[in-house]
């Protein structure tokens, strides 16, 4: 895992950290108040945005990420080769939690990229986790590990 600036950032990574953020303004998170936003680069070279959605049943909530890369699946845009997810974390690493994890796993390159964004109390970016997918989720499970 490499801790970036906004700045050490290309172009593209740019664009979709920016993506992602524009999406947090869409969060609905009345419960925990926990906004995040997402950006999802498909191999083709599209944008799928994601926030997530609460409902008094947890169970009900959609994430960013899961979000993002099902409109990607349902455009027929799999496989995702890079996703920004932003949030304000004051503890610990932005990162996206196991679920969501589990979800790029399934619909990403091998050498996926995730910029977990970290915002400060203005929502700028205070600092920048750039990562490969098997860096977040090592001794991962996919379709490879099932009997066929």
């Amino acid at each position: 895992m490499k801790v970036l600036k906004l700045s050490q950032c290309s172009a593209k990574e740019k664009k979709l950290i920016n993506l992602a953020i524009e999406a947090r303004e869409h969060a609905c998170a009345p419960y925990s108040n926990f906004k995040v936003g997402a950006a999802a680069l498909s191999k083709k070279g599209k944008i799928f945005q994601g926030c997530n959605i609460e409902s008094a049943d947890y169970t009900l909530t959609t994430h960013a990420e899961m979000q993002a890369v099902n409109c990607m699946v349902y455009a027929g845009e799999a496989p995702l080769v890079a996703i920004a997810v932003v949030l304000k974390c004051d503890q610990g690493y932005p990162t996206p939690c196991g679920l969501c994890r589990q979800k790029l796993r399934e619909f990403s390159t091998p050498d996926a990229v995730v910029l977990s964004v970290n915002l400060d109390e203005k929502n700028k970016v205070k600092e920048i986790y750039k990562m490969t997918l098997a860096e977040l989720l090592p001794y991962s499970f996919g379709k490879e590990n099932l009997n066929k």
